[in-house]
């Protein structure tokens, strides 16, 4: 860590801050309730560890078919109409589901409908969005940005848990309506947003064009080894998936424990997020990205062995902990590494990987779940995440020697 400083207090004076910080809070907050919800209310519906699954299958297909093309349009295309265009179609299905959870027509085949539909408003969403705060701020204060966007996220990620588990109780439609309010909100925030977009010369559609992100990455071996390193050790050591099995099932703590699984490693992504955002990591960064998966792959095991609630809350957010270290230098790796003119395409190959860890992750856990079990199944998860920090870091020597985050500057060869 470098010596205390205080954040710098021009960083939410920069124009636009405030309403992409808003736009980008009040989206994750909606959807960590709605995944609360679609979580318990599939489990209710079928009892399925599979089913679980099948719900991170439907969000990961369309990211897969659609992040491509939405990385091209961000980069040819106004990226703050796009943002605001699936905020608003979000805002639109989950009123729907609110409405169909209200008067008990919704069934678990819609739901996966539904969530197909999100899979796709986040490609676009996610290219996107992810280019607004490089657009915003100098390179010296990116660092602090990116720190007070994460603590915002986890708070959003802390917040959306708790109360989608205790709202959960009154009905999942008390849930979806929300989560409505919240998307039309996070949408006003966008709309409101004053970002300059530049005139580019417009670029056809062309496979090269479309997956020239891919391109780009596979000349930055250490932007590849960042993005790469988060897919494989989330993908194997994802548990997420498996919280409503182990609130029901094996800690017996009901909804309101779900909520509270759900939002523990985002209390622990918090409060480092906190502390980076006053001790930005200084000196060998991506030697702490390395321990911090590590550690995430050791919190792992500890939860899957774990039958106590204390014990499985903490572990969880030692886990979101580790989590935001790894989170925060693969971001200015590749935020501030990428020339705007390519940012959408490379985010889109960031948000692709995340998404295949996260939502592929928890097809993976809930097909391993129902084979072997649940407990096996993390636990496994976290010995992979463990050796895939050890082949990583012999794999990208240029990552494990990366030093300080704020020298990172575009490379557009």
């Amino acid at each position: 860590m470098t010596n205390p400083s205080a954040p710098s207090p021009s960083l939410l004076k920069q124009p636009g801050i405030p309403a992409v910080l808003g736009g980008r809070t009040l989206s994750a907050f909606a959807s960590q309730v709605q995944a609360v919800a679609v979580g318990w209310q599939v489990y209710a519906l079928t009892h399925s560890a599979a089913a679980l699954g099948f719900v991170g299958l439907a969000q990961f297909l369309p990211m897969v078919l659609f992040i491509f093309p939405a990385g091209h349009a961000a980069d040819q295309h106004n990226r703050q109409r796009i943002v605001i265009s699936c905020q608003v179609i979000e805002a639109l299905a989950t009123a729907f589901m609110a409405y169909a959870s209200f008067s008990h027509h919704l069934t678990s085949l819609m739901i996966y409908g539904l969530v197909v539909i999100f899979g796709i408003c986040r490609a676009f969403e996610a290219s996107a969005q992810q280019t607004f705060l490089p657009s915003l701020v100098p390179p010296a204060l990116f660092p602090r940005a990116a720190a007070l966007s994460s603590s915002l996220f986890q708070v959003a990620c802390i917040a959306g848990p708790s109360l989608g588990g205790l709202l959960y109780g009154l009905g999942a439609g008390v849930c979806y309506a929300l989560c409505a309010l919240s998307f039309a909100t996070a949408a006003f925030c966008t709309f409101s947003m004053k970002l300059q977009f530049p005139t580019r010369a417009k670029q056809p559609a062309t496979l090269a064009a479309v997956f020239g992100g891919i391109a780009f990455l596979r000349r930055k071996p250490t932007m590849l080894g960042a993005i790469s390193l988060d897919l494989f050790a989330v993908l194997l050591g994802g548990a997420t998936a498996m919280l409503p099995i182990f609130a029901n099932d094996i800690l017996h703590a009901g909804p309101w424990g779900l909520g509270l699984l759900r939002a523990a490693p985002g209390i622990g992504a918090l409060l480092v997020a906190t502390i980076l955002a006053r001790h930005p990591l200084g000196r060998h960064a991506g030697l702490w990205m390395f321990a911090a998966v590590a550690i995430f792959g050791f919190a792992t095991i500890a939860f899957g062995f774990s039958h106590s609630i204390a014990v499985s809350v903490i572990m969880l957010a030692i886990l979101g902990g580790a989590d935001v270290i790894s989170v925060m230098v693969r971001g200015a790796l590749v935020q501030l590494g990428t020339p705007d003119e390519m940012r959408g395409r490379v985010s889109a190959v960031n948000m692709l990987f995340i998404g295949s860890s996260n939502q592929l992750g928890e097809f993976e856990s809930g097909m391993l779940a129902a084979a072997i079990g649940p407990i096996p199944a993390v636990v496994l998860g976290g010995i992979g995440t463990l050796c895939i920090s050890g082949i990583w870091m012999t794999l990208f020597p240029g990552l494990r020697k990366l030093d300080r985050l704020e020298d990172i500057t575009p490379e557009h060869s």
